[in-house]
């Protein structure tokens, strides 16, 4: 266990783009007292941040920094056994992720994560979530816009319906933003890696299994225009609802039978169309090599899109839960969803992991499962939105 550690939180890859973003929300917002350093592989890097967070903070010219390269065992070692928690936005995952979760889940430290990649969640689970129930380290993926607002907003949405009935979540995410370079490199290795992922996914549903006395289901969706909220939507196999079924899966309040659907909610019939075929082209020339780097290196590790783009950008989650006689409308909203908000979320993540009251866990957990109530306290009062848009009894039921 990570009791009496030196560090609170540790922060790795905060000299990239999403990083930096998290390092100056943890320079402006981390409480008094919080003992958190940064780490990284390049000293000069690392020391131009610690400048650049002191602008922020003048605390953090004392801000400790840890160089450790994610190739060098032994370095990482030394500085995970350090920390109680520990944060990165090291991607692609699958490329990079593993010798930190390894390293974690040895020492008993909990992890955190923004991976939006489902072959490297279902990878860490299955070498590395027995071992972190037995060192007691909880190994939290997807703590970003992959896949807090799915998550957190499922939970939410559930805790508004009656107990012990079965229940129905359809989740519509509409949102304006752009990508960084590390998310166009990770989404570009995801998209590469179609039948690995499968078969990864495959030997995960065998190792873990399925609850006995529960159903708890994904439901397929089609394209359609959704009259609950105005919007056409497309059916959307990312990550977010293999989490949403994980946190039912865990938790008995998701009712003895559950089911949740995934959309992107868009404005208009040709947008949908565009979005549908603009995707299966990517996923298409993700298979070829050459022009998988030539995409890749449109943009470079590092950039993003320019504060002015961020401050316009936005995001919406609505959910529609029904079960028990009544029906349901939540939203889920904030401002920049890949990289402001983002670098709030996993903050906030790891300071909730680092100092809340939170329900004993440990292995590869949810966001909700591990953090639940505590984190979306922490989210609401860090400025973003879970709210009850409306609700009413439904005839027939």
């Amino acid at each position: 266990m990570s009791v009496g550690r030196e560090f609170d939180v540790v922060l790795f890859g905060a000299t990239g783009f999403t990083g930096g973003l998290t390092a100056e929300y943890l320079a402006a917002e981390a409480p008094a007292g919080c003992r958190w350093a940064v780490a990284g592989r390049n000293p000069a890097k690392l020391e131009g941040l610690r400048e650049r967070l002191a602008l922020v903070n003048p605390e953090c010219a004392k801000l400790e920094l840890l160089v450790a390269d994610v190739t060098d065992e032994r370095a990482l070692r030394d500085v995970v056994g350090r920390a109680r928690v520990v944060a990165t936005t090291i991607g692609p995952y699958t490329d990079h992720g593993e010798p930190l979760v390894s390293a974690c889940a040895e020492e008993g430290t909990d992890y955190l994560d923004l991976t939006g990649e489902p072959e490297f969640v279902d990878r860490m689970y299955l070498g590395y979530h027995a071992r972190a129930v037995s060192s007691g380290a909880r190994l939290v993926h997807c703590c970003g816009f992959d896949s807090i607002p799915a998550d957190l907003g499922a939970y939410f949405t559930v805790q508004q319906l009656p107990e012990d009935v079965p229940l129905r979540v359809q989740g519509y995410m509409s949102a304006s933003g752009t990508w960084s370079a590390g998310t166009l490199h990770s989404a570009l290795a995801a998209f590469s890696r179609v039948r690995t992922m499968a078969s990864t996914a495959a030997r995960r549903r065998h190792l873990e299994g399925r609850p006995v006395d529960r159903r708890i289901r994904g439901i397929k969706g089609r394209p359609r225009y959704e009259k609950t909220v105005g919007s056409w939507v497309l059916p959307a196999p990312l990550v977010d609802p293999q989490i949403v079924l994980r946190s039912a899966r865990a938790l008995p309040r998701y009712g003895p039978d559950f089911g949740y659907g995934h959309h992107i909610a868009v404005p208009s019939l040709p947008v949908a169309a565009g979005i549908a075929g603009g995707l299966g082209g990517v996923v298409l020339l993700a298979q070829v090599p050459p022009v998988r780097r030539f995409l890749a290196g449109r943009m470079q590790s590092g950039e993003g899109p320019s504060e002015e783009r961020r401050a316009k950008s936005w995001f919406r989650m609505r959910f529609v839960g029904e079960g028990g006689g009544r029906q349901v409308l939540t939203e889920v909203s904030g401002g920049d969803p890949g990289y402001g908000e983002t670098a709030r979320m996993l903050g906030e993540s790891a300071l909730c992991l680092a100092f809340d009251n939170l329900p004993a866990t440990c292995g590869q957990v949810t966001t909700a499962v591990a953090m639940g109530d505590a984190l979306i306290g922490r989210l609401r009062r860090a400025g973003l939105s879970f709210r009850v848009a409306a609700e009413r009894g439904m005839e027939g039921e």
